[in-house]
């Protein structure tokens, strides 16, 4: 089994650590643009336009399914990777938990990219999933490029300002960007307070994996010997794993798994 994941970069770790974690046997492709990065502050044609591109390359190592571990690209991407991808390769989009997140009642944050916070998009998932509760949108400016760089200082500063607007009554956040689930627990140590019930997180990562897995009608089988290859495009060229990446665990964990041969791409199309 071959499991594909895409992003504009390191935010599809969480994600396939996830996959790694439940099945240790799956090969993995990660196929990301740092050649294009940000995909945020583009139009949604550009990013559909980048997003395809990356696809193309992950799916010509054609793998069982595609996660879209990213929630810019599955805001504006997802339709049309659909179409020219499936059926043959099932494609799973990331949407933020906002439904499991206001199930437990509020008040809620919503941590995102500034170009997410406050967009039609999130509007929608409140007023569907959260009209009845108190939803906080929180703009994380400058928080996922620091991810991405493993900037340690730029890290603690912009999850700072975040939890500054975070309002004191807030006992669940959603983590609305796929690179911040890789400092979750920082984000929980800025906003726990010690007189308070701990603080719930609501990430993406291991229901994307779960879903990935049923796409393909496998199960979960964590115990399976640890024989999974992994393959890393880096806008489209093989790669290894960036050294970033070892910043945090989910990247150690990916670090663990041999690399796949790289005569492993065919065409596609």
């Amino acid at each position: 089994m071959k499991i594909a994941l895409m992003d504009s970069g390191k935010g599809l770790l969480a994600a396939a650590a996830a996959v790694r974690r439940l099945r240790p046997d799956a090969d993995l492709v990660l196929s990301c643009d740092p050649d294009g990065m940000p995909w945020g502050p583009r139009t949604p044609h550009d990013v559909t336009a980048h997003a395809l591109a990356v696809a193309r390359a992950a799916a010509a190592h054609r793998p069982d399914a595609l996660i879209v571990a990213c929630n810019t690209a599955s805001v504006h991407a997802l339709p049309a990777l659909r179409a020219e991808l499936e059926p043959d390769i099932p494609v799973i989009g990331t949407v933020p938990a906002v439904k499991p997140a206001a199930a437990g009642g509020g008040p809620v944050a919503i941590w995102a990219t500034p170009a997410t916070t406050g967009s039609p998009y999130q509007r929608d998932l409140i007023e569907t999933f959260a009209a009845d509760i108190d939803v906080t949108g929180v703009p994380c400016p400058g928080l996922a490029d620091a991810v991405e760089t493993a900037d340690d200082a730029a890290i603690d500063a912009a999850i700072a300002a975040a939890a500054a607007l975070t309002p004191s009554d807030v006992r669940s956040v959603v983590l609305g960007c796929t690179h911040y689930e890789l400092v979750g627990e920082r984000i929980r140590a800025a906003l726990q307070r010690p007189d308070a019930p701990a603080l719930v997180l609501y990430e993406s990562a291991e229901a994307v994996a779960a879903q990935a897995l049923r796409r393909v009608g496998a199960e979960p089988a964590p115990a399976a010997e640890p024989t999974g290859r992994l393959t890393v495009l880096l806008s489209g060229r093989v790669s290894g794993l960036p050294e970033q990446a070892l910043a945090y665990a989910e990247g150690r964990l990916l670090a663990e798994l041999h690399p796949a041969a790289e005569s492993a791409a065919e065409p596609i199309g």
